[in-house]
């Protein structure tokens, strides 16, 4: 630990770097223990007045040498995480020669050991600034670099050497070692560089580009793995062709390797030719792999693909930009799977997760812009609002310019900065000169934090037959920010008559008058927009498609939400306006109005939604979940989460009630259908039915409902159904919980992944009785703080996904999760500080729970050899 990195850093003292370089060559001799890395590195000063500093963490520096002279001791200097080279000159050739030590490198930043000693690999993770713990180097994003690599192991422990970049030579060396070499003549920044070496099986595939080029498609994992790796290759594949089609974007080596790690601190890295995987994100089998997980797997291949292009060959210019290459390709993403399932599915899913972890993140102590303006450890800003917000970023530029606009925009970005270094300026400009628009004030979304505030009102004019929809919008004060500007907001509406009918729009001013549906832009405080020859009072459906990430607020009726519900053709807006109904219904409950006209409509409308025979099962089972926790108290204060749980298992049953004896019908219908194996798009939206319908079920008549359970538990032949079925048994305290966990213990003993599942199910059990759980399973041989996987599966499952077992009353669990990060820290610092934002929402909890932690952080804070990583969250926690 240092106290370098309590300085922050600022994107407005932002230079250009003094020294780049222009080819790296490396040498690596591989063991567990201890290993050599030999780089030499060609300069080039773009400072005269500036020495040469290079960044180094950790290393063990035992030769260096300057255009191939060995430098003196009073020749350079090494200390405080930075080597000092007075010496260097443009054109020298730097060389050095380091130790690392992977088996000890529990942090999994550089170079560490993924398993055990005898049977694990060695491999890289070096985003952000992960390539310093590897050998020294100007570490920024905006130093571009090309790099050959050459790797020497033993074979017997060795046997697979893998690099980035394309194959350049291999073969024995003396003493049963051998070596691989591996050059990429495409310049990156040092973030992206990647090794893995060790015993490792493969599958591999032809793949021809749409420019002809032959690549070799290589997917690789320990060998107990490997048969699961079919669906991952399939899906990388899929994403190729399709970015082919849709952005003109073709591969560019001759060899592309994915491989899968379960000891992983992030979902999956995109290095230039060989992305690593968590392998959650990667393996799949139906036996051990949900339906949620599939899709998750498609877009998880997809994104690190798409990278190639937003990330990799255009990547940013430093790490204030990093949603220019995150929100940008997970909007790719979000296309992507859209166009191979459902697009409104899709839509519903983007939403619900932007607001279960973005729209806290913006109200809380951890809100900050989707650009940063400053930073102390960048670790922390791999988070919901650059990633999930910045695409929503994305999504609202790209309707703003069309389908055709904005391919001609990402072609002009493309063509401009392709192996370059961009920022958010570069890609709106690109954008905007592609389609002659100023997109500048766009820019204010990304300085900005904080989600706007939209409310409308309607008010119809019989006698002229117009309606004039007010706008207003505002957005909260946020740490370090309390004043806001307006923004542009783009609002896409219909309007609808009380028969649920389109109305043709004749909008004031507007070019295409007549359409059923059209957009307006909110770019000031407060705006009419007037439409004529409206012939009865309308309903708006607002912010269809989720046009731009704001909270609307609207002067609806119960009834305008029922119509809404019932007649919307747009998927997404037809389950917003069950999502308002619910959440009226759930502060009807909340303030003793249980006889609330939201309430019945909710319940009335979601009645006919379930008889209706063609409407989608998935589309269903999202109509019948109302919003989450968390989402339900968006804006509140004094929460009481454990109420909060109360109250919304009140709202489920009286769902349940109202749908009577048609869940049991529904359920049967579903469970005979006989696809419970397949993997369909059909066959995945039954199930995700099923397992809703279940779930309500259980409110109703729990008995009928466990024994189903039970029997879909035994007899389920995939994940899908299977899980679903033990977290009703487990979260309802079943009688037959207990021998189903035995059950799916044993028969999982050896599939960490679905442990992982065994574990989370289990520590999102509702209540009090959670953390007795989770403090007994901390006891299972299978749990240690070492893998990721398994923290974020058992701590994580309770402190993110358990609020009212969590939130206790006592404090009990607060107490629980700092004595859990205390130790963490010390061992995985980047993994301590995700999990310690579990507290972002604590100044909005009811007094005693908000003591309670005040005190809690503020002690751990206290202390002194806290990670720069921890260090930064507890400040920032403590401050808001």
């Amino acid at each position: 630990m240092t106290d370098r990195h309590d300085t922050p850093i600022r994107l407005a003292d932002y230079t250009p770097p003094p020294w780049r370089v222009s080819t790296v060559d490396l040498a690596f001799d591989l063991a567990i223990d201890a290993c050599e890395v030999t780089a030499h590195l060609a300069l080039v000063r773009e400072d005269a007045n500036a020495p040469l500093r290079l960044d180094g963490e950790g290393l063990e520096l035992l030769a260096i040498a300057l255009d191939g002279r060995p430098l003196a001791a009073g020749e350079w200097r090494y200390a405080d995480d930075m080597l000092e080279v007075p010496g260097a000159r443009d054109g020298s050739v730097l060389e050095t020669r380091v130790r690392l030590r992977p088996a000890d490198n529990t942090a999994l930043e550089g170079l560490y050991l993924s398993g055990s000693r005898e049977r694990g690999f060695l491999l890289t993770q070096c985003e952000a600034q992960g390539f310093r713990r590897i050998t020294f180097f100007p570490d920024r994003p905006d130093v571009l670099a090309c790099y050959s690599v050459t790797l020497r192991a033993d074979r017997a422990r060795f046997p697979v050497l893998l690099a980035g970049g394309n194959p350049a030579g291999a073969g024995d060396l003396d003493d049963g070692r051998h070596f691989a070499r591996f050059v990429d003549p495409h310049p990156r920044p040092s973030y992206l560089f990647a090794l893995v070496a060790g015993h490792l099986e493969h599958r591999e595939r032809d793949y021809v580009t749409a420019d002809g080029r032959p690549v070799k498609l290589k997917i690789w994992s320990e060998a107990d793995a490997i048969d699961r790796c079919g669906f991952a290759l399939d899906a990388l594949e899929r994403a190729m062709r399709w970015d082919e089609q849709a952005y003109g974007r073709n591969y560019d080596l001759d060899v592309f390797h994915v491989v899968a790690t379960h000891d992983f601190n992030m979902g999956a890295m995109e290095n230039k030719g060989l992305n690593i995987f968590n392998a959650k994100y990667l393996l799949a089998d139906p036996a051990v792999t949900t339906d949620d997980e599939y899709r998750a797997i498609e877009a998880v291949v997809g994104h690190e693909y798409f990278h190639n292009w937003t990330g990799n060959r255009v990547t940013c210019r430093d790490w204030f930009q990093l949603s220019l290459k995150e929100g940008l390709t997970v909007f790719r993403e979000q296309q992507f799977i859209a166009a191979l399932h459902v697009p409104a599915l899709k839509r519903i899913e983007d939403v619900a997760l932007l607001r279960r972890t973005q729209f806290p993140e913006d109200a809380g102590p951890l809100a900050h812009p989707v650009r940063p303006a400053e930073y102390r450890a960048i670790d922390n800003f791999y988070t919901a609002t650059v990633y999930e917000k910045g695409a929503e970023l994305v999504r609202m530029i790209a309707g703003r310019l069309g389908a055709a606009g904005f391919r001609r925009g990402m072609d002009l970005y493309f063509a401009r900065h392709d192996g370059r270094a961009a920022t958010i300026e570069d890609f709106l400009a690109a954008l905007g000169e592609a389609n002659g628009l100023d997109l500048a004030p766009y820019l204010a979304w990304y300085a900005q934090a904080g989600t706007p505030r939209v409310t409308a009102r309607g008010e119809y004019d019989e006698v002229a037959r117009s309606y004039t929809l007010q706008l207003r919008q505002s957005t909260p004060p946020t740490p370090g920010q309390p004043e806001k500007r307006p923004l542009p907001i783009p609002l896409k509406l219909a309007l609808f008559d009380r028969e649920g009918r389109l109305l043709p729009l004749h909008l004031d001013g507007a070019a295409s008058a007549g359409a059923t549906e059209c957009v307006v832009v909110l770019d000031e405080a407060e705006q009419s927009f007037v439409f004529r020859q409206v012939e009865t009072p309308p309903v708006p459906s607002l912010l269809r498609d989720f046009s731009a990430p704001v909270i609307l607020a609207c002067d609806y009726a119960p009834a305008d939400l029922a119509l809404l519900l019932a007649h919307d053709p747009d998927g997404f807006n037809r389950w917003e306006a069950g999502q308002q109904l619910a959440r009226r219904a759930w502060q009807a409950l909340r303030d003793g109005r249980d006889d609330d006209a939201s309430l019945a409509h909710w319940c009335a409308a979601l009645r006919r939604s379930f008889d209706e025979a063609s409407l989608d099962p998935a589309l269903l089972a999202e109509l019948l979940t109302p919003p989450g926790e968390i989402e339900l108290t968006e804006g509140d204060t004094a929460v009481d989460p454990v109420r909060v749980h109360v109250l919304r298992e009140r709202l489920e049953r009286h769902l349940a009630d109202t749908l009577g004896d048609r869940l049991a019908s529904r359920y049967h219908e579903l469970s005979a259908v006989g696809d419970d194996d397949r993997l369909d798009a059909p066959a995945q939206a039954r199930r995700r039915l099923k397992r809703r319908v279940l779930a309500l079920w259980a409110l109703r008549d729990p008995a009928a409902a466990f024994a189903a359970a039970a029997q879909q538990y035994a007899r389920a032949p995939g994940m899908t159904d299977r899980l679903a079925a033990l977290t009703v048994l487990v979260h309802r305290e079943a009688p037959q919980a207990a021998a189903a966990l035995a059950d799916f213990r044993a028969r999982h003993a050896e599939d960490a992944l679905a442990l992982d599942k065994w574990f989370a199910v289990q520590a999102q059990q509702p209540g009090d009785a959670a953390l007795a759980r989770v403090r007994a399973l901390e006891a299972d041989p299978a749990f240690t703080m070492k893998n990721p996987n398994r923290v974020r599966a058992l701590w994580g499952s309770y402190a993110h996904g358990n609020p009212s077992g969590f939130h206790r009353a006592d404090g009990a669990g607060y107490r629980f999760l700092i004595e859990r990060l205390r130790a963490l820290d010390a061992l995985n610092p980047q993994v301590a500080a995700r999990l310690a934002t579990a507290f972002n929402g604590w100044s909005r909890l009811e007094p005693g729970r908000r003591e309670i932690v005040r005190e809690l952080l503020a002690g751990l804070a206290a202390e002194p050899r806290l990670s720069s990583n921890l260090a930064e969250i507890l400040a920032r926690l403590l401050a808001g």
